[in-house]
C-alpha cells in the first residue's frame, strides 16, 4: 500500500496573459489534481505544497519561529549583511559575559 507522503495541501493559481476566475477542480490524488475554469488555451502558472508525513520529517519537524534569547537580541548570524559592525555577530553575544 502507498501511503500518500504529504498532507495539508495549498494551491496557488495565477492566470498568465488576462484574468479569469481558476479553481482547483480536482485535489491531488495519485500525483495529479485538476485546475477548471478560465479559457480554453490559457496559461496557468501553478505550486502545489504540502506538509511532508515521511517518518524523517515527523521526526524532525521545524518549528515556525523561534524567539531568540534576550541576549542575543540585535544580533545577527552574518552581520555584515546588515552593514553591522563584527561585534554584532550572534556569536559575540552568545560568548560574552554579563
Amino acid at each position: 500500500m502507498v501511503r500518500d507522503a504529504h498532507k495539508d495541501y495549498r494551491y496557488q493559481l495565477t492566470c498568465i496573459g488576462g484574468f479569469a476566475p481558476l479553481y482547483v477542480a480536482e485535489e491531488v490524488s495519485n500525483n495529479q489534481f485538476k485546475i477548471a475554469g478560465g479559457k480554453s488555451g490559457m496559461k496557468v502558472s501553478w505550486q502545489v505544497t504540502g506538509v511532508r508525513q515521511d517518518a524523517w520529517a515527523n521526526a524532525h519537524r521545524i518549528p515556525v519561529e523561534i524567539e531568540k534569547p534576550e541576549r542575543e537580541r540585535g544580533y545577527y548570524l552574518h552581520p555584515e549583511l546588515y552593514g553591522a559592525p563584527d561585534e554584532k555577530n550572534i556569536e559575540w553575544a552568545r560568548t560574552r559575559t554579563l
